[in-house]
This record gives structure tokens, sequence and C-alpha cells, in this order.
């Protein structure tokens, strides 16, 4: 008898709980030449705008101890040209197309969702809260409460499937943003997007990104992420899905049991493309071998304290 792997995140029916996180995939294409994308649970793709972006100049990546920094700039061709070009290859695929949107207004957002929820194709917006609201003087969405509901609230009003809130770390207390997410119509929560770093070359004396900061990635970041996808999880009745420095099995796991049900693998995935099929199998292993489901290991941790 196989292991029981099947999750259900909002209306999306995955068959196991491996995705592509967005941003490290492209739009699939790209790894489509590599491994099987239809092995996957969901796929995550690249943040989308209203309008094509060309990203920030070079140099937007730099390697770091344990991880990456990154400042790419939501590069992207813009939601027309995903409905257009990108959205019926991805079909063909036969998982579930969750479509990250990005935005500097809550119009812009809007926008992008609107266009979204005409085309079947997208199976779930990921709102990527961690962009400036310019009209607001370039406070974060994901870092004030209200701004946060006010973005999902009209973007849960604009789409009518599966929204899930990807939250950003560069809080004080990501609880509230995870309860204002869930009180403002999100269906679920990604936990977490990067954190803010800085890296400098020594003899040039000049940062390592153009853009002088970016965002973290990677295993080093890692324990941070636990943390907050078991936070938002307790706090919470929707799901959680987890992500941030996942590489291995062991790594996903540590997610699921803090209450995450399903996981996102990143920035492993540029590293190793075969890197969600690693994880999906480690994590088949464990369960066959503790004789359980996905759904029996999910918030099982256990508190030193209990």
């Amino acid at each position: 008898m196989g292991v029981d792997l099947s999750v259900t995140i909002g209306g999306l029916h995955l068959k196991n709980p491996v995705m592509l996180a967005s941003g490290c995939c492209g739009f699939g294409d790209e790894l489509s030449r590599f491994v099987d994308l239809s092995e996957l649970g969901a796929i995550m793709v690249k943040g989308t705008t209203r309008e094509p972006r060309l990203g920030n100049p070079p140099p937007r990546i730099a390697e770091t101890p344990a991880g990456m920094l990154n400042s790419i700039g939501l590069q992207n061709p813009g939601v027309e040209a995903v409905i257009e070009h990108k959205l019926p290859w991805l079909a063909e695929l036969a998982v579930p197309v969750i479509v990250n949107i990005s935005g500097a207004t809550v119009d812009d957002y809007v926008h992008c969702a609107r266009r979204l929820a005409e085309d079947e194709r997208a199976h779930a917006i990921e709102l990527n809260v961690s962009c400036p609201n310019v009209k607001q003087g370039g406070i974060l969405f994901g870092t004030d409460a209200t701004a946060l509901s006010e973005v999902t609230r009209a973007v849960r009003a604009a789409f009518p499937r599966t929204l899930i809130v990807k939250l950003t770390p560069n809080v004080t207390d990501i609880v509230a943003m995870a309860v204002a997410a869930e009180e403002a119509g999100a269906d679920a929560l990604s936990a977490i997007n990067t954190l803010v770093g800085m890296a400098v070359d020594v003899r040039t004396r000049r940062p390592a990104l153009h853009t002088t900061m970016g965002g973290l990635s990677g295993p080093a970041i890692r324990p941070v992420a636990v943390r907050c996808a078991y936070l938002a999880a307790k706090a919470v009745s929707i799901p959680v899905i987890g992500m941030g420095g996942i590489v291995t099995a062991r790594d996903a796991l540590e997610f699921i049991i803090v209450g995450a049900r399903a996981v996102a693998i990143g920035t492993a995935s540029l590293v190793d493309p075969l890197a969600y099929k690693k994880v999906l199998r480690g994590i088949e292993e464990f369960c066959a071998e503790e004789r359980v489901g996905l759904a029996d290991l999910v918030g099982t941790v256990r508190l030193w304290d209990s």
C-alpha cells in the first residue's frame, strides 16, 4: 500500500506536498528540459506585475555562506504576456499553477487578480506583500497589518479561487500579519519570503548587489523560516505552506511537523534542479518507515514543556 501524500490547500488538491517556490523556477519552462514538472504537487511561478519589468541592474545575485542574496527586481513580462504565453504551456503540466503577483499599489494587485480570475488555468494566486506601497510612502504591504488587510481584501474580492498570502519575515510580529491575512480572506499562507540582507566586496568596497540590499534565501534562513511557520500555523486555521532553505527531506519534515501542510523549494533548485524529487522521495520513505500518512505528521511537534 502506498503512502498517502495528498494535501488540500484552499481549493487546490495536491497529489503531494512538494512545490517549487516562486522566483527560482521562472515560469517552469526553464526547468522542464531537465525535470518532469508533472511530478510536483504544484508550481509557483515567477512574480508577475501589471506591466512588464526589466528588473534591477546587475550585479543582482550574490552567493553567501549557506545561501544567496538576490535583488532581481521582479523582472517579468507582465500579466498579459503571462496569460498569453505562459499559462497555455503551464496548463499542459496537469499540476496546480499558482501565480505570484506583485504591485506598488492596491490597484496594481487588483488588476493582476482580475485578469487572472478570467483565466481558469491560473488555479491560485500567491500574494507577494513584500512590495512597497507607493501611496503610503513606500511602506511594505507585508509589514503593516492595516496595509496587508487592505490589499488582501481587495484581491479576495477580485479573485474567486484560492488566495495565498506570502508572509515576510521582516516584521516584529509575524502572528499579527498571519491573523490579518486570514481575517481579510486568505485561504492559505506562505511562510516565508526572504530576509533582508547585505554583503560587501572588501576589495572594491562596493555592496555585492547594485541595490545595496537584497533578499537572503537558502539554508541559512531555515531556522527563521521554521519559527515563522510554527507561529503562523498555531495562530490561524488556514493552511500554511512552509518555505525557506529547504534542501533535503529532513528540512521539509521540520516544516510539516511544526504545522505546515505543504512545502516549497526555492534556492535549492538553482543548485540542483532535482532537489524537489529527492525531497519528495525522502518524505515518502520517512512516512513509510513511520507508518503514517502525511496528514498524521502535520503539527505534531512535541515541546519540551508539554
